[in-house]
C-alpha cells in the first residue's frame, strides 16, 4: 500500500476530540473519529466538520471497516491513536479488574494489528501500569509485538506542554518495523514548555458569573481576548477545523461559550468563601484553585449507566463558586471557539474525559 499525500490518522475512542485536534495541529489530516457516547460524538462531529465520523462500538470493529469509514482503501494509514476508557484503571474510581471497559485496551492493539498503521499512540491513566493488569497488557502488546517496536510505556505531565493542569498519563506508543524511520528514548521527554498558572489560563474571563445564567440564553458571553503566548497556542485555527458559527462569533464580537452558572445556596456560598486557595472544602471536597497554581486533574464524572455522578468541580480562586465549563476548558488548553454539550454535565465529562490538546500535538509532531 502506498501513503497518503498528507499524514492521516484515525482517533478512536475520540469523546470531544482533545487528541483528534492535537493531531490536526502538529500537521495531520483526520481521517476518521470513532466514539459511541452519542454527545461525545456529537460535539466531534461539530468541532471537526471535515472528517469522517462513525458511532461505533470499538468491540464489534473490524479492521476493514475502519478503513472503509476513514476512505483510505488503497492507502497505508499513517497513524492509529486513542485514549481507551481510563476509569477502570484510574485510582479515583473502583478500580475493578475485570470492569468490562478495561477490555477495550485490548480493542485498541487489535486493530492496529488489522489496520497495520506506520505508528500508533494510545494514552491512558499512569493505574493502567499496576500489577493487577499486567496479563491484560501483555496479551494487548502479543498482538502488535511481531510488526511493531515498542517504546517502555512512559508518563507525561500535561503542565510540561504548557497546560495549566498537572494532569499525568502514559502513553504506549509503536512503529511498523517497515516504517522507514526509528524512535528512541528522547521520544519520551516532554516538551518542558514554561508551566501555565490558573490567572493566565483565566485572563480575560468573566469572574463574576450571574447565578441567573442558566439557560442557553446564557451560554455565550463577551470575553476579552488575552494576549499571552498560551491564548495564542490554545486559539491557533487550523483549516477545517471549528463550528463556522462560533468561529465568527469568537472573531467577530469576542463571544465564548461555557458560562452556565450553578446555582449555590447561602451555606455553600459561606463555606466555600472560607476555603483558603490550595485547600479542600471539608464537605464537598472540592479544591479552590490558586491563581499562582496550576490545577488537578479535572475528573469527568460517570455516564448514567454508572449513576450519573457529578465530577468534582474545582473552586474559583476568588469567588465563591464552582469554576465555569469555559474555565475547565480553559484549564485544559482547549480554544475559546472550540464547544461542547450546552449542558454543564455533559460538557464537563467531555472536557474531564479528554487529553489536553496541546499535549496530543506535542506527542503527535514528533512522527512528522
Amino acid at each position: 500500500m502506498s501513503r497518503s499525500p498528507r499524514p492521516k490518522v484515525i482517533d478512536l475512542f475520540a469523546g470531544a476530540g482533545g487528541f483528534s485536534l492535537g493531531a490536526a495541529r502538529a500537521g495531520f489530516e483526520l481521517a476518521a473519529a470513532i466514539d459511541l457516547d452519542p454527545h461525545a460524538f456529537e460535539t466531534h462531529k461539530k468541532n471537526f466538520v471535515n472528517s469522517n465520523h462513525a458511532r461505533r462500538n470499538i468491540k464489534k470493529l473490524s479492521g476493514d471497516q475502519l478503513r472503509h469509514i476513514a476512505g483510505i482503501n488503497g492507502h497505508r494509514l499513517d497513524g492509529l491513536i486513542g485514549g481507551p476508557p481510563c476509569q477502570g484503571f484510574s485510582t479515583m474510581g473502583w478500580r475493578r479488574k475485570n470492569d468490562a471497559r478495561n477490555k477495550l485496551f485490548y480493542h485498541f492493539f487489535r486493530l492496529v494489528s488489522e489496520v497495520k498503521p506506520l505508528f500508533y499512540i494510545a494514552e491512558n491513566v499512569p493505574g493502567i501500569l499496576d500489577e493487577k493488569y499486567d496479563v491484560m497488557r501483555q496479551e494487548s502488546f502479543r498482538l502488535v509485538e511481531r510488526d511493531y517496536h515498542m517504546l517502555p510505556p512512559f508518563e507525561l505531565s500535561a503542565a510540561d506542554f504548557g497546560v495549566a493542569t498537572d494532569r499525568t498519563r502514559v502513553f504506549f506508543v509503536g512503529w511498523a518495523k517497515d516504517a522507514g524511520f526509528s524512535l528512541d528514548h528522547d521520544f519520551a521527554v516532554a516538551d518542558g514548555l514554561k508551566k501555565t498558572v490558573v490567572s493566565v489560563a483565566f485572563s480575560g474571563l468573566p469572574q463574576r458569573i450571574d447565578p441567573r445564567w442558566r439557560d442557553e440564553r446564557h451560554l455565550w458571553q463577551q470575553v476579552v481576548k488575552p494576549r499571552s503566548r498560551f491564548a495564542e497556542a490554545i486559539n491557533r485555527i487550523v483549516d477545517g477545523i471549528g463550528d463556522e458559527d462560533a468561529l465568527r462569533r469568537f472573531d467577530d464580537k469576542a463571544e465564548v461559550s461555557g458560562f452556565l452558572a450553578t446555582k449555590h445556596t447561602p451555606e455553600v456560598v459561606e463555606r466555600f468563601n472560607k476555603v483558603e486557595p490550595g485547600k479542600m472544602d471539608p464537605i464537598s471536597k472540592f479544591p479552590r484553585l490558586k491563581w499562582d497554581g496550576t490545577c488537578p486533574t479535572l475528573r469527568a464524572g460517570t455516564a448514567n449507566d454508572r449513576g450519573s455522578y457529578q465530577a468534582a468541580r474545582p473552586i474559583h480562586p476568588s469567588r465563591p463558586r464552582v469554576i465555569t465549563t469555559r474555565e475547565a476548558a480553559r484549564l485544559q488548553g482547549f480554544p475559546d471557539w472550540f464547544v461542547f454539550h450546552p449542558t454543564k454535565w455533559h460538557s464537563f465529562r467531555q472536557i474531564g474525559n479528554s487529553i489536553p490538546p496541546l499535549m496530543a500535538e506535542g506527542v503527535l509532531k514528533r512522527f512528522l
